[in-house]
């Protein structure tokens, strides 16, 4: 079974607004409302894969409750836990002026919740597969993502992480089956600007020695290069398209290589199933459909 986690699930509010004026009254073109965070998307696409999950995390309020009902209207399988203080997040993103967001605070997490939740993840067996992804509330400490996997260092759970700066590195002694920086995340790790695909692939390789088995950087417009386990590398560039929607590729990547990998045990298809997973959902309104991927992943060789 796959589970994700979300600690900070969120309301997208995704709007377009012509001729953008600051400092003026502006007006939507364009409105869309989806239950999101990076788990949850995640979630979304494997189902669309043809892959269950669960999702797990928090949510709070009015905001929780839409949350809530749209991911059951959209058949995802979730075991939320409802705080009874403080209102889940939206975050507004505003899709034709460059990518700008603004993303709300969230919650505050208390620590007895905390371990409501981990209790839930210390019930996942051998052969599970775990996906950590994204921020975490202010008021949770830096290690959550650490702590949860010292739970489970025994027990056989494949565990996916998609974060960044602490939260990320804090995670790499206890081997993570797959991290996926960015290439600017990356940079930012180790003082450097990585612009090109060959660029990145010493600094992901750094990772893997610090304990990543197979680390996933994902370029946007450049494509994204995957160091597998057994070492060998893989470079792609992105398919063409069309950028019509960024919100959630990253997370579709994530997901994409997860079910490629369960369909075919095979890294370089996996890693070409996240490209192209990435890529429908960047080209789309919606996230990623499985139709979308296949005809996406007929046209993606491996440069590397």
């Amino acid at each position: 079974m796959i589970y994700t986690v979300t600690f900070n699930p969120s309301l997208d509010y995704i709007v377009g607004v012509d001729d953008f004026r600051l400092g003026a009254t502006n007006r939507t073109s364009y409105e869309q409302m989806l239950a999101g965070g990076k788990g949850i998307n995640v979630s979304y696409v494997l189902k669309n894969l043809g892959f269950e999950s669960t999702a797990f995390g928090f949510l709070a309020g009015f905001v929780g409750e839409e949350i809530r009902r749209k991911v059951a209207a959209d058949g995802i399988h979730a075991d939320f836990l409802t705080l009874s203080e403080g209102v889940s997040r939206i975050n507004v993103k505003l899709k034709n002026i460059d990518g700008t967001e603004i993303n709300g605070m969230g919650p505050d997490i208390a620590a007895d919740q905390v371990s409501a939740l981990r209790e839930k993840i210390n019930q996942l067996k051998a052969g599970d597969i775990l996906v950590l992804a994204g921020s975490i509330p202010q008021s949770m400490p830096d290690t959550i993502y650490m702590d949860i996997m010292a739970d489970l260092q025994d027990k056989g759970v494949e565990i996916a992480v998609d974060a960044t700066r602490d939260l990320l590195m804090n995670v790499l002694p206890y081997r993570p089956f797959l991290i996926k920086p960015n290439n600017h995340e990356l940079g930012e790790i180790f003082g450097v600007e990585l612009k090109k695909r060959e660029e990145v692939i010493p600094y992901a390789k750094k990772l893997q020695e610090m304990g990543a088995k197979n680390v996933l950087v994902s370029m946007a417009g450049e494509g994204a290069v995957l160091i597998d386990e057994n070492g060998r590398e893989y470079m792609s560039p992105v398919p063409k398209g069309k950028v019509v929607n960024a919100v959630g590729a990253g997370d579709s990547m994530v997901a994409g290589f997860i079910a490629g990998y369960l369909e075919k045990k095979d890294y370089e298809y996996a890693f070409h199933m996240g490209i192209a997973s990435g890529s429908a959902s960047a080209f789309s309104e919606q996230l990623a459909t499985r139709a979308e991927v296949e005809a996406l992943l007929k046209t993606i060789h491996s440069a590397g």
